[in-house]
């Protein structure tokens, strides 16, 4: 799977189970192709969401909630991700 296709897949599943205002995923695997820990087809991504919802919660829960809605894509394309919540 490309970098384009995993963040089209990552936004519709978020917005099918959080009502967001807004979503912006962005590659930083470029930051990261030297790392020993590099795995050629895994991404590392900044999630930047916009939600009254999410905003409910603490931090901990909120990205509780979307690890769990991502969970097979974490375990199969992503190396990291990071998380803020607007």
């Amino acid at each position: 799977m490309d970098v384009n296709q995993l963040i089209s897949l990552l936004k519709n599943k978020i917005k099918k189970n959080i009502l967001i205002q807004n979503i912006t995923i962005k590659d930083k695997t470029y930051l990261h192709k030297k790392h020993i820990s590099h795995t050629e087809g895994k991404f590392h991504l900044e999630l930047s969401i916009k939600s009254e919802e999410l905003k409910k919660y603490n931090k901990i829960q909120s990205t509780k909630k979307i690890y769990n809605i991502l969970n097979e894509e974490i375990k199969q394309y992503i190396h990291s991700i990071q998380i803020l919540i607007n």
